[in-house]
C-alpha cells in the first residue's frame, strides 16, 4: 500500500506560457475525473492526491519542471507531522532534542530543517498534516504519548520552553538592529558571559562597530554569541559556519559544545562535514524530495550518521534515499604527474601594500589540468592574491604573465538583478545555452536547467551559488578562479560541485584556483595547495604551491587538529581532541593521514 505526494512549485508553474499539458494528458482526467485542475484563485495547477494514480505523466510533460509526484510507503502516512496546505511541503517525523548533547541535523536544503526548528522551538504548532482542521494540544500530546517528545511538547504547551535560535540569514540582524555588536550581545546576555564569548569568538576588534559595517563572518559570530548568551533550555544554530574561516569555525564549535556541557539541548544544522563531525554527539539525517517532503531518520552516532548520509542508505530503516553513494578517492595527485612546461600561468614573488595591510606571495605556477587550493584565515589576502593573478588587481612588485584569460567568481554574489537565469548563462557562454554542448557538459551535471526561467533575484543562496559557478565555467578561458564556491550549498551539492569541478578541469585540460574554508571540500578538490599565514587584517604571507599532503599537514598543525581516514567511507575525519588517535598522530608530527 502506498500513498502519494503531489507537490507543485508555484514559482515554476506558468499556465499562460504552456499548453496545460498536465491537465490535457492526465489519464485520470481522461477517464472523466478531476485529478489535475486549474485553481480559480491562484490560476495555477492543483492536484488531487487522493485520486492521483502516480503515473508521473504530468511530471514528464510539464515544460517547466513544476510538478513532483512521489509514491511513499504507507507507514509514513501515520508519521506526518506538518503540512502547509494542498500540494505543498510536508514533514514526516521529528528529531528528538537530547539534554547535554549536540544533535546535528544533516540533509539537503529544502528538506524541512526550518520547519523542524519552528516546531521544536514552539513557534509553529504541528498540525499532523491536517492543515484545514488543525488538532488541539491534547490531541498532539496523545499522538506523542510514550515518546521523549511528549515531555518537550508539554513544556511548549505550558510556555515552559524557551528556545534560542541563531538564524541562517545573519544579514537580516544588521537590518533589524540599529547598534553595535556589543550592544546586541549584551541585550541578550542572560548568563553574564558576553565578555568570555567575545574573546572565544575573536570579536574583540569588531564588537564596538555598528552591525551595518561588519563583514559576514563577524555578523555570523556575533549572532552565535547573542544566541549562546541567552539562558534557555534549548538552542538551535542554523549554519553557524557560513562566512567564517576554519579557525573561527573551531571557536564557534567550542562555544556550541560548552552549552551542551551545561546540560542544555543543542541542535545544529550544518553543511560543513568537518565541523559537524567535530561538533556533534549524534546525527539525525533528513531525506526526501527537496521542497516536496522531508523525513527525519532515527537518531545515530555521529560517525554512523555521516557515513549513512554519504552512502544514501539507512540500514536500520532499510531505506535508500539516493541512488549512488559518495566515494572519496584515497590517491592524491602527485606533482610528478604534470609534464614540464604545462604551466597555464607562472607568477614571480608578488607583493601588494595597502595603508594598513600588506600581502606577500611566494612564486609559483598553476598547471594544465590542475586545481590549486588556497587556504588560510580570513583577512590574510587570499582574494587579493587571486585578483593579482587574475589581473583584476595590480601588484606593487612582480608581474603576472598577461597572456592568459581568466574567469573570476567573486566571494559575494549580487542577486539584485531581475533577469532570467537562462539569459545570464547565455551571456556568459557567448551564445544560447539551450541545446548546446555546454548545456550537456556543465549545466546538466550541475542541475541548473530547472532554474532557467527563474529570475536571478528570486534564487535561494544555494541556487545563486550554483548559477555563479556555472556562469564562471561557461566562459571560454584558460583559468577559472572561484572564491568560496561552497557557500550556501548543502553537503550533497558541495561534494557534487567539487567532484564536477575536478573532472571538468582534468577532462578539458583547464586549470582552476579555488579558495574555500570547507576542509573536506578542499581535501577532495585540490591537487596542490597554497597556505596563507600571518596576522589577520595586518600582514599575510602565502607559500609557494605545496603537495597536498604537506600543505594539509602544515595547515592542520596550525589548527591543532588531526585528521584520519574513515575506514568505511575513506572520507577525512577529525579526531576528537585529546583522544588516543589525536595524541598519537600529533606526537609523530603527522596531523594529516598518510595515504
Amino acid at each position: 500500500m502506498t500513498h502519494r505526494v503531489g507537490v507543485l512549485d508555484h514559482e515554476l508553474c506558468q499556465p499562460k506560457k504552456c499548453g496545460l499539458e498536465c491537465i490535457k494528458y492526465c489519464p485520470v482526467n481522461k477517464s472523466g475525473a478531476d485529478c489535475i485542475v486549474l485553481n480559480e484563485e491562484s490560476k495555477k495547477a492543483q492536484i488531487d492526491e487522493d485520486i492521483c494514480n502516480g503515473c508521473g505523466i504530468c511530471v514528464k510533460v510539464c515544460p517547466f519542471d513544476a510538478i513532483t509526484i512521489v509514491n511513499l510507503a504507507s507507514e509514513l502516512a501515520t508519521d506526518k507531522i506538518h503540512q502547509y496546505g494542498p500540494n505543498s511541503f510536508r514533514l514526516y517525523k521529528l528529531p528528538t532534542p537530547k539534554k547535554g548533547e549536540v544533535v546535528g541535523l544533516l540533509g539537503r536544503n529544502g528538506m524541512g530543517k526550518s520547519t523542524v526548528v519552528n516546531i521544536l522551538s514552539g513557534n509553529l504548532k504541528p498540525n499532523l498534516g491536517r492543515y484545514e482542521n488543525p488538532p488541539e494540544w491534547d490531541e498532539i500530546l496523545k499522538y506523542y504519548s510514550g515518546t521523549e517528545l511528549k515531555q518537550h511538547f508539554e513544556k511548549i504547551k505550558q510556555n515552559q520552553i524557551r528556545a534560542s535560535i541563531k538564524p541562517q540569514q545573519v544579514h537580516q540582524i544588521a537590518q533589524a538592529f540599529d547598534g553595535t555588536g556589543k550592544e546586541l550581545i549584551e541585550k541578550y546576555d542572560e548568563r553574564g558571559v558576553s565578555r568570555e564569548l567575545i574573546k572565544e569568538l575573536g570579536l574583540q576588534n569588531s564588537v564596538d562597530q555598528s552591525l551595518k559595517e561588519l563583514s559576514g563572518g563577524e555578523l555570523q559570530r556575533i549572532a552565535v554569541a547573542a544566541a549562546a548568551s541567552k539562558d534557555t533550555e534549548f538552542y538551535f544554530f542554523d549554519e553557524p559556519s557560513s562566512y567564517n574561516d576554519v579557525f573561527q569555525r573551531t571557536g564557534v564549535a567550542r562555544v556550541i559544545q560548552s552549552l551542551a556541557k551545561l546540560g542544555k539541548s543543542v541542535m545544529v544544522v550544518e553543511h560543513d562535514l568537518t565541523l559537524l563531525d567535530f561538533l556533534s554527539d549524534y546525527i539525525e539525517v533528513l531525506y526526501g524530495e527537496p521542497s516536496a517532503y522531508g523525513i527525519v531518520s532515527n537518531i545515530l552516532s555521529t560517525k554512523v550518521g555521516i557515513n549513512v548520509f554519504l552512502d544514501g542508505y539507512l540500514p536500520n530503516e532499510n531505506v535508500r534515499f539516493r541512488d549512488k553513494a559518495f566515494s572519496f578517492d584515497v590517491s592524491s595527485t602527485s606533482t610528478d604527474e604534470f609534464q614540464e612546461g604545462s604551466e597555464i600561468v607562472k607568477y614571480p614573488k608578488l607583493t601588494k601594500k595597502y595603508p594598513s595591510f600588506s600581502v606577500e606571495v611566494e612564486p609559483g605556477q598553476v598547471r594544465k589540468g590542475e586545481v590549486l587550493g588556497i587556504m588560510g584565515a580570513n583577512a590574510l589576502g587570499k582574494t587579493t592574491m587571486m585578483k593579482m593573478i587574475a589581473g583584476v588587481e595590480k601588484p606593487d612588485s612582480g608581474e603576472v604573465d598577461k597572456k592568459i584569460k581568466i574567469a573570476y567568481k567573486p566571494q559575494y554574489l549580487q542577486n539584485d538583478v531581475d533577469v532570467e537565469v537562462v539569459a545570464l548563462l547565455d551571456k556568459a557562454n557567448g551564445s544560447p545555452v539551450e541545446g548546446s554542448m555546454e548545456e550537456e557538459q556543465i549545466l546538466d551535471p550541475l542541475k541548473i536547467k530547472k532554474l532557467y526561467t527563474k529570475s536571478v533575484k528570486n534564487l535561494s543562496g544555494g541556487e545563486l551559488q550554483k548559477v555563479a559557478v556555472a556562469s564562471c565555467l561557461l566562459q571560454k578561458v584558460d583559468l577559472y578562479a572561484l572564491d568560496e564556491p561552497s557557500a550556501f550549498l548543502d553537503v550533497e551539492d558541495r561534494i557534487a560541485v567539487a567532484k564536477f569541478l575536478q573532472k571538468f578541469v582534468r577532462s578539458f585540460g583547464k586549470s582552476a584556483i579555488v579558495i574555500d574554508h570547507d576542509l573536506q571540500l578542499m581535501d577532495l578538490i585540490s591537487d596542490t595547495m597554497v597556505i596563507f599565514e600571518g596576522e589577520s587584517g595586518a600582514a599575510g604571507k602565502a607559500t609557494s604551491p605545496l603537495p597536498k599532503s604537506d600543505a594539509m599537514n602544515r595547515f592542520l598543525k596550525s589548527l591543532d587538529m588531526s585528521f584520519r581516514r574513515d575506514e568505511k567511507s575513506l572520507r577525512p575525519r577529525v579526531n576528537k581532541l585529546e583522544s588516543r588517535l589525536d595524541k598519537d598522530q600529533k606526537s609523530s608530527g603527522n596531523f594529516y593521514y598518510k595515504n
